[in-house]
């Protein structure tokens, strides 16, 4: 689970790390989640053609948020 919350701006460098990061968590039958609220990010990666690629989240689990299940 990456927080990508308090990230303003990311560009083609960042998006090709969140796709190097995402192959090798894959690899290693592990699952990748993102948690963003941003449009804007949302709209990035759309444009980007990888809207479908990632697994988005607006807020962090409750279990993971400390307010328990």
């Amino acid at each position: 689970m990456l927080d990508l919350r308090p990230v303003a701006f990311i560009d083609c460098a960042g998006l090709g790390v969140l796709c190097r990061t995402r192959n090798r968590v894959r690899h290693s039958d592990g699952r990748l989640r993102l948690i963003t609220d941003s449009a804007l990010f949302r709209w990035i990666l759309r444009a980007a053609g990888l809207e479908d690629v990632f697994e988005l989240h607006p807020r962090l689990p409750r279990s993971l948020n400390g307010a328990g299940d």
